[in-house]
């Protein structure tokens, strides 16, 4: 049986290959893009017509805890300091392994929604084997590409452990990555999220390097988040431990010097614009990264505060770039004689320098002729989508995950003309209204009198002293 053949008609197509023609038609058979060219004579295909619509490769986020789906936008006013009381403290312990599954799968769900193709999801609410297994089906059961972060976090010390010792988390991951990961070749493939350095005893953090790289797990990792607090850099960097299989996530605390050691080591860092500018997290770091060689790349990261779509981190990315570097000109009674990045560029740290920082440049992140088809159509009905001049401005500066009409994954339809397949929208999203209420009440139950809403979690974390 031959495989299935889709042509993509008539599209602007943002490429980011120089060597693909801006215009045209796009071919996928099976999972890989075939053809790419004007008036392509295709007559075994079906036929989409996106005559005015833009073509793109697929998003991808190199940072996401996709199981707070339930609790979005909770800590829209809180501090990091208070996530880290309210989150990682009240309410990861309060996450059985059903509400993981469900969070895993409605948030890689919206992401497919925004044309966010492949996830790095930090997975780091793991308080049980099970809640592993939940994770892990969720991102599956979604149908989307995804790289499962396996965390080795444990939740409040307050709260019952599962895993009483650091050696029963990593034969934990050794089970999960011989469970669901034997093989290679599928749409979930394997990572691992290392505990913050510094919070853990650094023979915690080479324990869970050396068990990632046994299982040529990508890494991903939190560095220099908290200002009053040392990063662990030093420790990872005398111990030769950084490497190219490392996503750094944040990194806003490092200086220069430390960002040069990065680069030698051939470190990928993950920017999240939204995160860094709403909790105090101090300036994004393009700057470093454009200083010391670094492709920038950018994620979604809390499911409990921002958006889902890596549209809306572009053009906050973008925005504070542009704003930074006109900076100094503009405190000298200068105006720019132009932008410092383009529109382009931003979409590039999503697509082309994400699938390198995921370890998969040879297979995403381009509409290359033998990639994986993993597209996004942009278009619609819209005023803000017409006319296209400018496609890639269209894209940051004019769409919204609305105006995402048709999103393949290696060739299969999971988003047809601006709705999700095989997935009841509603019916999750009411599983999800449900799966909240209930994890706030078994926090208010776990901290008496306390009313199961955002504006108390973080004063009772601090009443019944579990900020320690």
């Amino acid at each position: 049986m031959s495989p299935r053949r889709t042509l993509l008609r008539g599209a602007h197509v943002l490429s980011l290959d120089p060597d693909t023609p801006p215009a045209g038609d796009v071919l996928i058979e099976g999972d890989a893009i075939v053809a790419v060219g004007p008036e392509l004579q295709v007559s075994d295909a079906e036929v989409i017509d996106v005559s005015g619509h833009i073509v793109m490769p697929g998003m991808i986020d190199t940072h996401r805890h996709t199981w707070q789906t339930q609790m979005r936008a909770i800590c829209g006013d809180w501090t990091l300091t208070d996530y880290f009381y309210g989150i990682r403290l009240a309410i990861s312990p309060a996450y059985t392994a059903e509400d993981v599954y469900l969070g895993n799968r409605l948030g890689a769900l919206e992401a497919l929604n925004a044309g966010v193709t492949t996830l790095l999801d930090f997975s780091h609410c793991i308080n049980t084997p099970e809640h592993a297994d939940a994770a892990v089906t969720g991102l599956r059961d979604a149908g989307g590409r995804a790289v499962f972060g396996y965390g080795f976090f444990n939740s409040s010390p307050m709260a019952p452990q599962h895993f009483t010792e650091h050696h029963q988390r990593i034969s934990d991951f050794d089970r999960t990555a011989d469970t669901y990961f034997s093989s290679s070749g599928g749409l979930i493939t394997l990572g691992a999220s290392l505990n913050e350095y510094g919070f853990v005893p650094f023979s915690h953090t080479r324990q869970e390097i050396t068990a990632a790289r046994e299982h040529d797990a990508l890494i991903v990792a939190h560095l220099g988040v908290v200002w009053s607090m040392p990063s662990g850099f030093t420790e990872m960097a005398e111990s030769g431990l950084f490497g190219p299989d490392q996503v750094q996530v944040h990194c806003n605390t490092l200086t220069d010097t430390e960002f040069r050691v990065l680069a030698e080591s051939g470190v990928k860092v993950s920017i999240s614009p939204e995160t860094e500018l709403n909790m105090g997290m101090g300036r994004p770091v393009f700057a470093q990264c454009e200083r010391h060689g670094i492709k920038p790349t950018l994620s979604c990261d809390v499911m409990s505060l921002n958006s889902g779509d890596l549209i809306t981190q572009m053009r906050l990315g973008l925005g504070f770039k542009r704003w930074a570097d006109a900076e100094p000109l503009n405190l000298a009674g200068e105006d720019p004689s132009a932008v410092s990045a383009t529109t382009k560029q931003a979409i590039e740290w999503c697509t082309v320098n994400a699938a390198d920082a995921i370890g998969m440049a040879d297979t995403l992140g381009t509409i290359t002729v033998g990639k994986q088809a993993d597209l996004v159509v942009v278009g619609g009905p819209a005023l803000r989508q017409h006319p296209v001049i400018d496609p890639a401005a269209t894209v940051v500066f004019q769409t919204e995950p609305e105006d995402i009409v048709h999103v393949f994954v290696a060739g299969q339809a999971v988003k047809r003309d601006g709705q999700m397949v095989g997935a009841d929208i509603a019916d999750l999203s009411r599983q999800a209204e449900r799966s909240a209420e209930q994890i706030l009440s078994r926090i208010a139950a776990a901290l008496p009198g306390t009313p199961p809403d955002a504006a108390a979690l973080v004063d009772a974390m601090v009443k019944y002293n579990l900020t320690a």
